[in-house]
């Protein structure tokens, strides 16, 4: 058996793992072990069956970092680097916002441990984010942790706090920023001009970005308008913000990684003294429910 070849049979991970096909099956079909049906035939994707070997290790190798992806927000971004500033920076926190659905998608090939997501109002997060996650592959041994709920709305400068008094012809005429698709605050957007009766099409996109921070940063820079965004996000580069809804900020990770001890160390901070007037200094936020677990992937509903 070749060690460059990406994937490996069932007989061929069996000799690699040390262990009887049978219970390689049994592994996989349980959905424990990183695999995919081809044909009707299981491949084991090597680079993922080495990284499970990794972590399914006393306290897991990896135990020293901990890699985060999907929706951007400031209160998270502000907590691990306070929590890496107080541990001396003897472990990692890695933090790459891309947006809701890439995030999962990252989630899902196994390159982060854990990923960000708000998809709508937060009275019907407990039905929209299920049913986005389950849409995939592993999603069944992923968890969904309530982190925050913060002020979801459109973010503008003052001088022009006016823009939404405006007729629908003229708010179209706006240079909107916009976001890619896939991420939680595009939806947002969609839905609220649905509701505006605006279409979507029709509005003068003069930016797209990337983040919430790169939205605030282009209405601040006056190469747009108006965009969608936190509370948090429009106070951090004195924006005005128009509130419409209040969503929930919440984290999906495989169940083995709940246990992490860095991960209850973002719990534990973000409901610390400091945790929460660092909440209240970005403005917009509610964490009653911080490291409430609201899903489980193997729970029958």
């Amino acid at each position: 058996m070749a060690d460059t070849t990406p994937y490996m049979t069932v007989k061929e991970a069996a000799v690699y793992l040390h262990l009887n096909e049978k219970k390689v099956y049994q592994l996989a079909s349980d959905g424990h072990l990183p695999a995919t049906k081809v044909t009707g035939k299981w491949l084991f994707p090597r680079k993922l069956i080495d990284q499970w070997l990794l972590e399914s290790s006393h306290h897991g190798v990896l135990s020293d970092r901990l890699l985060f992806a999907g929706s951007d927000d400031p209160l998270l971004k502000a907590a691990l680097l306070r929590i890496m500033q107080q541990q001396h920076y003897q472990a990692l926190y890695s933090y790459m916002p891309t947006g809701t659905q890439a995030g999962l998608s990252l989630l899902a090939q196994g390159l982060v441990d854990c990923c960000a997501v708000h998809w709508g109002k937060a009275e019907e997060s407990h039905l929209r984010h299920p049913a986005l996650i389950r849409q995939y592959a592993g999603s069944r041994h992923w968890v969904l942790v309530h982190l925050f709920k913060r002020q979801q709305g459109l973010m503008m400068r003052a001088d022009d706090s006016d823009t939404l008094l405006s007729e629908p012809a003229q708010i179209l005429k706006k240079r909107w920023v916009i976001r890619q698709e896939g991420a939680g605050s595009q939806r947002f957007l969609k839905d609220w001009l649905h509701q505006q009766r605006l279409a979507f099409d029709k509005i003068q996109a003069s930016v797209r970005a990337l983040t919430e921070s790169e939205v605030a940063s282009a209405i601040a820079r006056k190469v747009a308008d108006i965009g969608p965004g936190t509370e948090s996000a429009a106070a951090e580069c004195g924006l005005t913000f128009v509130p419409v809804y209040q969503e929930a900020f919440e984290l999906v990770l495989p169940r083995q990684v709940y246990f992490r001890t860095l991960l209850q160390q973002l719990f534990d901070w973000l409901q610390s003294p400091e945790g929460q007037e660092t909440a209240r200094q970005l403005q917009g936020y509610d964490l009653s429910q911080c490291g409430k677990l609201v899903w489980n992937g193997e729970t029958k509903e």
